[in-house]
């Protein structure tokens, strides 16, 4: 249970500067219409967090402080805000290797450290990350039109608020580049990636803006900025540095990965049956599922459980199959290793929480509840266990329980009227100075309830604790 004194006013602020983006599902598989949609999965954060990690060091900033964020979206795109990496699934997806990705992100960085702010708004208004909606497969699944197997979880966030935002002169770039260089030496890395990353788009200047993707149209470039760049950064002493094996193995699973959620059909076609490395076994295994193959999905899944058992990303993966295509019972063991396996991953957690509560067995919810708890202590700010939470006191019959539940929910998708309307409810059925009872309050009070709330909850009487909306 979040504590009483969790700071009230962070949600309210973050909302005033977001946007609502709502998971349509088909937009990115169809690519039909522009959509941009956070994307939750544990396996990717790793990795670019791994990435992220010395760079962030060399700019002084503890990497621990930092959320990595990815954003489901053509889009070829990235920026580093105060306590914020984000980056754009279609900057990974063309990017060569570990090495261009950092050099992107070094850039980024720089941008910030050189205290740029944004063409219409203070950087520092970026920083305001408000929650975590979505969960691992899930959204993948609602990005890759399966919107059965996005039952259940949240549709849309308020999240993006400045992000399109961004907008620096020449200058501000090739001021950023030097930054981006000298982080990259800092941090022990080759500035080659950068270089050859902006000289893949040297010719972007002469498209129209219609056809250039945006993020040159934020963060021009030219020739004279591209030859200054590799001139410095082939003078650095780690210049001539490479990516490991394991980054470059990491940087191909991790594209895998969002190819057959996102392009599953082009996936197919892409990895090839008789190419057997993992990344394009992995691939497959995902394509199948989002083409509504589960049978295929888990014959190729389990051989690769057979090279991996100790890989709790395939065990999650099963699972997520399992429990989306209705065989909840069988998803309960891969689930549970999957947390075995990975303790402190709360999005792991949280699915094993859902899958829990789904069972019909009153033991089984009463463990969910636990699942969820836990995952709540390191994301007390994630939506989704919140609305799972509910569901799992509302069987319970613990109605005041599962009304702060949802008030909880509410608040953290910044509902600020609907979480007063249900923290009401919650106190009159929670024993007065609990923990809960001064949670409740606390939500209540982020802003004195109007005369419209009042008549609202005596119009609408009571409602139970699953209903949220």
């Amino acid at each position: 249970m979040a504590s009483p004194a969790r700071p009230v006013s962070r949600i309210t602020l973050a909302a005033t500067l977001a946007l609502s983006l709502v998971l349509r599902p088909g937009i990115v598989a169809a690519q039909s219409q522009p959509g941009e949609s956070l994307i939750r999965d544990t396996e990717i954060e790793e990795i670019l967090h791994k990435d992220a990690e010395p760079i962030f060091r060399a700019a002084g900033i503890d990497p621990k402080g930092v959320q990595v964020i990815i954003i489901g979206s053509t889009e070829l795109n990235a920026f580093a805000a105060p306590k914020v990496m984000a980056v754009y699934t279609g900057l990974i997806l063309r990017t060569k290797t570990p090495n261009e990705l950092q050099g992107v992100m070094a850039h980024e960085v720089g941008h910030l450290a050189a205290g740029h702010s944004f063409r219409s708004g203070d950087m520092q208004r970026a920083g305001m990350v408000p929650m975590i909606l979505t969960m691992g497969l899930g959204v993948l699944a609602a990005l890759a039109g399966s919107g059965d197997a996005a039952a259940g979880l949240v549709i849309s966030a308020p999240y993006f608020g400045t992000l399109g935002a961004i907008g620096y002169t020449r200058e501000q770039e090739s001021r950023a580049d030097q930054a981006g260089a000298t982080l990259l030496e800092r941090a022990g890395l080759s500035g080659r990636g950068l270089a050859e990353f902006f000289d893949n788009f040297r010719y972007q200047e002469v498209f129209a803006e219609y056809r250039r993707y945006k993020y040159f149209i934020d963060h021009p470039l030219s020739s004279d900025r591209i030859e200054a760049l590799q001139l410095r950064v082939a003078a650095l002493p780690h210049f001539k540095e490479v990516d490991s094996p394991q980054a470059l193995a990491e940087h191909e699973v991790m594209k895998a990965k969002l190819d057959g959620f996102i392009n599953p059909q082009l996936a197919i076609t892409k990895y090839a049956e008789d190419d057997k490395g993992y990344p394009a076994r992995y691939a497959r295994a995902i394509a199948y599922y989002q083409l509504k193959e589960p049978d295929k999905a888990l014959k190729r899944v389990d051989a690769l459980l057979a090279d991996q058992p100790d890989n709790p990303y395939l065990w999650e993966l099963k699972g997520q199959i399992l429990f989306e295509f209705g065989r909840q019972a069988e998803a309960e063991a891969p689930q549970r290793r999957s947390v075995a396996l990975k303790p402190d991953a709360p999005l792991l957690r949280i699915n094993l929480g859902q899958t829990l509560i789904a069972l019909d067995d009153n033991k089984k919810v009463v463990e969910g509840i636990g699942e969820l708890r836990k995952a709540l202590i390191q994301e007390e700010d994630n939506a989704v266990a919140w609305r799972l939470l509910a569901e799992a006191y509302d069987k319970r019959g613990e109605d005041g329980l599962a009304r702060l539940a949802t008030a909880e929910y509410r608040y953290n998708i910044g509902d600020m009227k609907q979480a007063r309307v249900f923290a009401m409810r919650a106190r009159e059925r929670l024993v007065k100075d609990t923990p809960e009872w001064r949670r409740a309050t606390d939500i209540v009070l982020v802003s004195k309830p109007s005369r419209e709330d009042l008549r609202d909850l005596a119009k609408e009487g009571s409602i139970g604790g699953s209903q949220l909306h």
